[in-house]
This record gives structure tokens, C-alpha cells and sequence, in this order.
């Protein structure tokens, strides 16, 4: 391959991980915002999600016109088609983000209330698995990626557990409903992110190795 194509992949490079830069760093703002019931805050959240959709748009175009120009093959045809996935991924971690956010404005103005199931747990996990995914994506570590995949079980574990205890308080506290609707909306956002930061370790063992491994539940140690 030419210079010129090698300058656009390493271009390439430092827009993806520009864009992990943005989404973790909006995740983390939409997580503080849940945990102090900062209205402000969430509203920035929600604005630089526009950013965030015009950074994921930027990365596909140059993507289609890398594949268009070059037509790469081998390990540089699989760079490219794994920045494709992840750039989608991080797109919607930031919609999950903006929708955490969104629902930080109404519990804002509802009356505090206990929350009833472990928030702080699935907050810090769903934390801990974007910013594990965006570090194998820069090292290009497959092992730490695999390791990422481990834990969707126990992210799902912590959902469904959520799920049922709220639907439990909504039994005992019918007026509450509108409060435990959006608990349950974050709860869901967060299990969602969760999601999509094993989508993007998935993406990053394809883009190292080669091996393709949706679909094929906990990876062998």
C-alpha cells in the first residue's frame, strides 16, 4: 500500500479514538449528572451528543472513501470494517448517554426518593466497560478485550435485578410510578451501554486476530 494510504489509516486512527475520547468523557458527565441531580450538567450532556453524531458521520465517510480509493485487503481491510462497527457503537453509547441524561431532568424535579436497587453498581460498570473497550481499542489488546466480554453477563444480571425490584415498588408505591419509570429507563440505558462497549471488544479481537466471536456467549479463558 502507498504512503498516502498509510497517512489516511493512521488519520483514521486518531479520529476513532478522538470519538471514544468524546463518548467516554459524555458518559462520564451523564452518570455524574444521575448521581447529583445536576440539571445543568445533563443539559450538556444532551447538546454535545450533536457533536458526537456529526464525529461518527465524519468517521464512516472517511471509511467508505478509504475502501472506495484503496480497496485494502487482509489486516487493513479488517481495520477499517472494525472502525465501521465501532464507530456505530460509540454513536450509541452516546445516545444512551443523552437518554440518561434526559431522564436526570425529570428525577431532578421529582420529589428524592431511596433508589431501590444497586444504581451505583450498573453506573460504575457500564463506566468501567467503555473506558476497558476504548483502552484495548488504543493498545489493540485482544486478551483485555475478551476480559470486556466477561462481564456483559454481569451487567445483564445487574438489569434484571433492577427490572424486578422495580416493578415490585411500583406494586407498593402506584403514585410513583412517573419516578420509577425513568429509574427503569436509566437502568436500561445503562444495561444497553454495556452492550455496546462488549460490541466494540468483539470488534477490537476481529480487528487484531481475526477472529470473529458474536454470538458465541462467555469466551474460553
Amino acid at each position: 500500500m502507498t504512503q498516502h494510504f498509510h497517512k489516511e489509516i493512521e488519520r483514521l486512527k486518531k479520529k476513532i479514538l478522538h470519538l471514544t475520547a468524546m463518548v467516554e468523557e459524555n458518559l462520564m458527565m451523564a452518570v455524574q449528572s444521575v448521581t447529583e441531580r445536576n440539571i445543568t450538567l445533563a443539559e450538556t450532556v444532551i447538546e454535545n451528543d450533536t457533536q458526537i453524531d456529526q464525529m461518527e458521520v465524519e468517521v464512516e465517510e472517511e471509511c467508505l472513501k478509504t475502501l472506495a480509493l484503496h480497496q485494502p485487503v487482509a489486516i487493513d481491510l479488517r481495520f477499517i470494517v472494525a472502525v465501521m462497527k465501532i464507530n456505530n457503537d460509540l454513536e450509541r453509547i452516546g445516545d444512551e448517554a443523552s437518554n440518561i441524561a434526559q431522564r436526570t431532568t425529570e428525577l431532578a424535579l421529582s420529589p428524592r426518593r431511596d433508589v431501590p436497587f444497586d444504581l451505583d453498581s450498573m453506573l460504575q460498570m457500564a463506566m468501567s466497560m467503555v473506558k476497558r473497550s476504548a483502552d484495548a481499542l488504543v493498545s489493540m489488546d485482544a486478551d483485555g478485550a475478551r476480559e470486556i466480554c466477561k462481564s456483559d453477563d454481569e451487567m445483564d444480571e445487574l438489569y434484571h435485578q433492577s427490572r424486578h425490584v422495580i416493578y415490585k415498588q411500583v406494586r407498593g408505591e402506584p403514585d410513583a410510578v412517573e419516578y420509577f419509570s425513568h429509574l427503569l429507563s436509566v437502568s436500561r440505558s445503562l444495561e444497553r451501554i454495556g452492550d455496546h462497549a462488549t460490541n466494540i471488544a468483539e470488534d477490537v479481537i476481529y480487528m487484531v486476530d481475526g477472529e470473529i466471536v458474536r454470538h458465541q456467549g462467555h469466551l474460553a479463558d
